[in-house]
């Protein structure tokens, strides 16, 4: 797998690169965050180690530049331990946080563990991820959603995975806990702006009037269900 270190301290970079390569990984690097930004985009990288603190473009930019169109997975990497920077970071769409200084084990455990998540859901054959609802059908192979009126919608990676667990669950209301640890495949609590930023995202997407949802509606106090249909 390809992984991308976005760090402007040559040292951090150097060691982290062996560390990365003498695991089997191919590695590729930049020391700020627009030319991160742009291997990115190039380079379809599997994982992002992305600093914080960097010249014209900080992490925390970068990585919402990401997630505006990506769904790579992004370890974020800060010399600031403090709680409020680590949800910033997740706030900002990455999937795990590191403060340094670390130790290179950890470092290792994180990069496996973001990996095998993603790969969990990915792992999936298309007959446990095609999902249709009434008239909505959703292929995993293109990650396309098939309206009743014959539209074809692309999909993000994130808005699929998102999307078929809702489907997957038609009738039931859904946590925001439980859509981050199934959708995202990982458990943090608390970020459920994140969860809404999608939904509306989806809901641009699918419903004839956003504004008023008929297939993914808000559950006040609880979260999200998908509609079956009547």
């Amino acid at each position: 797998m390809r992984i991308l270190i976005v760090d402007d301290d040559p040292p951090t970079v150097k060691w982290t690169s062996f560390l990365l390569r003498d695991e089997g990984y191919e590695v590729i690097t930049a020391d700020n965050g627009r030319s991160g930004l742009e291997l990115v985009e190039r380079e379809l990288p599997d994982l992002v180690i992305l600093d914080v603190m960097m010249p014209q473009i900080d992490g925390l930019e970068v990585c919402r530049r990401i997630r505006q169109t990506m769904d790579v997975p992004i370890i974020m990497l800060s010399a600031k331990g403090e709680t409020v920077d680590k949800v910033t970071g997740l706030k900002m769409g990455a999937d795990d946080y590191l403060a340094k200084p670390f130790e290179p084990a950890e470092l290792l455990a994180r990069v496996k563990a973001v990996l095998r998540r993603t790969e969990a859901f990915s792992a999936f054959d298309d007959s446990q991820s095609r999902v249709a609802v009434g008239d909505i059908r959703l292929d995993p192979v293109g990650n396309k959603v098939f309206l009743s009126d014959n539209r074809v919608v692309e999909l993000t990676p994130i808005e699929f995975r998102l999307l078929h667990v809702l489907m997957r669950n038609a009738g039931r209301v859904l946590t925001h806990d439980y859509l981050l640890s199934t959708a995202w495949g990982y458990e943090y609590e608390g970020y459920s702006n994140q969860i809404a930023v999608y939904i509306r995202r989806l809901r641009t997407k699918l419903e004839d009037d956003p504004s008023d949802p008929k297939h993914i509606v808000t559950v006040r106090g609880m979260g999200y269900r998908f509609e079956r249909s009547k």
